[in-house]
Order: structure tokens, then sequence, then C-alpha cells
């Protein structure tokens, strides 16, 4: 975003960095930051930092963050949108990778047989709540589909097809560019069912439930068809179970499209069943193949609904179904355009956005800040934002007043008397509240592992560190840099280092190949 700009700041920027720079402590003031660098609005904290040896339990030991410098022990705020802090959503990015990757060719734990596994990448999309500008290309003439120039189809080309009843033209002639700012808005806001579609992205979750149970019965009754038989288990407590042969493990992606619904990028494994283990990773049973899972999916879409319970506005509750526009492409397959590390670098890099494509961004609203963001004679988002707490209202009022009450407003939001209630919630996601990425249990590492890893790895390198153990009693005291000038400072060594690292890979990735080219 173009700010103007404005002398007084940059020179009291200027005068900032110069007396950090000129400090005698700035070389220990930067390490000091480095676990923090680069984060927008690092977490500042207070409190004693204890060294216990591993073995014997004593404290060797012990230090005060008064001692360091700010007097304060700065962390990484952790968050995973790209559009609030760049930087930790750049590891978040890398962790994501790894979660969907390994469940795809193994590493870190999972096996590497998991590569043979059939597998394939399903994309579920929202139904059409009204007509919205988009921007098609019936057939792809160019090599790279990222810098892809192909002339788009006109947008509804329809000679006709008049107009609403609101007197717009229900026809749009345009050839869109990618970058158009009419891309997903409706061709008449009054017409477009603004409510339907929140409440969508609401039980959206529910939906996906429901599709991937459906999909594991028809895989499970295909099995019976097939005389393969169930899978005799003994639990830890000693009791006899008998479980279908095959699983299906997943990883899935939300994205938010550019009208405001999301839909599901998912990747959908087939694993077998261990009898002596049943946590193991093993392939499906011989009679299961590829095509019983696009088979399974596709049945389950196309049958799946949800009827919502009933609200004051519609009484009957709202269907919940999928799009018409389900695809199911396998991977890694002979001359295919999809292999693992793409499709894994695809979901990782929507793990870290939310609702930008819309134009849309904020904190959570509350009643303060509600009407800064909701219009029902608005734009687009503003009138699904308004959708999202008027449907949210309390549903139960005081009856002695015909009002709801303070505590009305309160127990109204997430209570079983107002399943609507976490709309407010979720307002600011279009109502969405699930999370961005999800999997199942076995199919892959988790966040936390892999959080592990790197603590593992940081002990095993520092031996001073290897037998001891950090104690924090740590308290909370602010976020953010204490200045423009030191977030420049550490931003940009964060940046030097992270390009070093990254030329570095490349240096020893082209070693590696000429050492192949060589032998």
């Amino acid at each position: 975003m173009l700010t103007a700009y404005r002398p007084g700041l940059a020179a009291g920027r200027d005068a900032q960095i110069l007396h950090r720079a000129a400090s005698p402590e700035f070389s220990g003031w930067l390490e000091h930051t480095r676990p923090a660098g680069g984060c927008s609005r690092p977490i500042r904290l207070t409190g004693t930092i204890a060294a216990v040896d591993r073995n014997t339990g004593r404290i060797t030991g012990q230090m005060h963050t008064d001692e360091l410098p700010d007097r304060t022990l700065y962390k990484a705020c952790g968050n995973r949108r790209e559009s609030v802090c760049r930087d930790c959503a750049w590891v978040y990015q890398g962790d994501a990778y790894q979660v969907v990757c390994r469940g795809l060719t193994g590493g870190k734990g999972i096996p590497a047989s998991v590569g043979r596994h059939p597998v394939v990448f399903v994309t579920f999309t929202a139904p059409s709540f009204g007509p919205v500008h988009r921007r098609h290309i019936p057939r792809h003439t160019c090599r790279n589909r990222h810098r892809c120039d192909c002339r788009p189809a006109p947008c509804r080309a329809r000679s006709s097809a008049g107009t609403c009843a609101h007197w717009q033209s229900a026809a749009c002639f345009a050839r869109h560019e990618a970058d158009d700012p009419r891309l997903g808005q409706p061709l008449c806001l009054d017409c477009y069912d603004h409510a339907h579609q929140v409440v969508w992205n609401y039980f959206s979750g529910e939906l996906w439930r429901r599709t991937k149970q459906a999909a594991d019965r028809r895989l499970v009754a295909i099995c019976r068809k097939r005389g393969i038989p169930f899978v005799r288990v003994v639990s830890a407590s000693g009791k006899v179970r008998w479980v279908p042969p095959v699983r299906v493990s997943h990883g899935k992606v939300a994205e938010m499209q550019r009208r405001g619904a999301v839909h599901f990028h998912a990747l959908l494994r087939l694993d077998g069943v261990d009898p002596d283990d049943p946590d193991a990773l093993v392939p499906p049973p011989a009679g299961i193949t590829v095509d019983d899972l696009e088979d399974a999916i596709h049945a389950a879409a196309r049958q799946i609904t949800v009827t919502t319970p009933p609200h004051p506005d519609q009484p009957e509750g709202w269907l919940i179904a999928w799009g018409e526009q389900v695809d199911v492409r396998r991977i890694n397959t002979v001359g295919g355009e999809l292999t693992d590390g793409k499709v894994a670098a695809y979901l990782a890099k929507y793990a870290t956005k939310a609702t930008e494509a819309t134009g849309h961004s904020s904190a959570r609203l509350t009643p303060a800040t509600i009407d800064d963001y909701a219009d029902p004679e608005g734009d687009h988002a503003a009138r699904l934002i308004d959708a999202c707490w008027h449907l949210g209202r309390p549903t139960h009022t005081d009856t002695s007043s015909g009002t709801a009450t303070a505590n009305d407003r309160q127990d109204g939001l997430d209570t079983k008397q107002n399943v609507y209630g976490g709309l407010r919630r979720w307002a600011h996601m279009l109502g969405f509240g699930g999370h961005f990425l999800t999997k199942a249990r076995r199919y892959s590492v988790t966040f936390g592992q892999l959080r592990d890893f790197r603590t593992t790895y940081r002990r095993t390198e520092d031996d001073e560190l290897a037998d001891t153990i950090t104690v924090g009693t740590l308290t909370y005291i602010g976020s953010g840099w204490l200045s423009d000038g030191d977030a420049l400072l550490v931003n940009t060594a964060a940046m030097q280092r992270r390009e070093s690292s990254r030329i570095g890979r490349e240096e020893l990735a082209h070693e590696s190949w000429l050492a192949g080219a060589a032998a």
C-alpha cells in the first residue's frame, strides 16, 4: 500500500537506527533479537530464565530478563497469515510443506512406502449463490500456466439474458484480466444470496466430514462386494475388533475464492490396516485401486448434503451441498503435470492465506467495530459481513421486555440454543470458522513434531545445550519492536540471513548435481 512520504518520520527512524547501531552493545542486541528476527510484531516477555541440568535436575544458572538487552525477551508472534507477518508465515509455510509432502513421499518418521500408496488430489467447490464476474479460458495454449497469456473468453456472453428484477444486466461481454477488481463480484448485489453463502461457509466443515465418511463407507462396501476380509485387531485393553481393511488418510487446505466462498483442496491417500500394528502405514489390499478411490469420491460428492437447523429467517434451514465442479486428479502419473512437490507447495502457499483474495482483511469483529465493515447496502464483502452479524444475532430474548439483554447477547454467541451464534465470531472470515490446514491423524507428521525436530537439532548442535533444559517463568508485557528503527535493523538482518541460506542451499544442490553428472 502506497503512503505519503513524511520527512519527519523518516528522519526520526534514521536517528533511531544511528543511535542503536552506534551503541557498544549493538552486536549483542542484534544476536539477542535473532530468534524474533523478521517478525513484524514480536512478543515481549519479562521474568526469570533458569538452566536446569537434564540428568540431576539441579539449577545450574539463573538470569532475569532485566540483564538482557532492552530488559526483555523477544519471541516471534508465530502468526500464519502472510498479510500479518511475512516472516512467521514463511516459517509456517515451510512447516506446512513438510506436513503435506511427508504424507506423499515419507520422511521424518513416515515410511517411504507411502509414496507407493494410491493418492488423488481433489478440489471441492461451493455451489453458485448468484452470477459473478469470472475469468474463463476454455483452452490453454500456453506452455507455462504460471505465465499464462491465453486470451480469456467473454465473462457471461448472453445476448438474450436481459435484465434482472433490479434492472441490472444479466450479461457481461468483458474479457477480464487476472487483476480485474470486478472478478468475483456479483452481477447484481441485490439478487445475490449473501445469507446462503455465509451459512455455507459456516457449515462447510460438516459437509466435508460427512463426505469423507461417505467415501469411506463406499470403499468398505466395495471390499465386501469383492470378498476382501475385514482385519482382526486387538486393542491395548485386549478387546478384539474387526475393522475395514482399507482407510483413507487426508491432508486438506481451505482456500477463499474472490467471491468470498471457501473451497477445499484435499489429498486423499489409500492406506491398509496391519493387524499386528494398527497405527502402521501399510499399502491397501491388492483388490482396491485408485479407480475405486475416485469412484467413492465422486459418489460421495454427488450424494451428501447437509440441511442446517431452523433459523428465524429460514425456518426450513439451508441446504448445504457441493458445487458441480468436483475435480479429481491423480498425481505422480507418467506425463502428468501434478507431482508431489508441486502439490505440497501449492497447498502450503494457501495455508498462509485468509480472506485477502476478497479484498477484505480485519481482526475479529466486535459490536464496537462491526459498523466499520458491515453494510446491508454496501459492496459484496460488506454485505457478507452484515449477513454474518445479522444471522448470528441472539435468538432468545428477555420475555419481560421483549428485547435482548446484555447477558443474552453474551450467552447467545456459541451455545446450543443458538447454533448460528458462531457466525458473529467468524464474521471477519465471512462465516468460515474452520482451520485452513487440517489432516488425518495418520496422514503425516504434525507441526508440533516439526518444532521438536528443530529444537532437538539445535540442542545436538550446541554441546552446552545437550544436557541442559531451559525453564522460564515469564510474563507478557507487550507486542512489537520498541521503535521503527529497531524493526528495520532486525528485519534487514533476518532478510540477509534468509537470503544467505537460500544461496547456500542452491550451491549445495548444484555441487550435488555436478558430482552426480561426473559419476
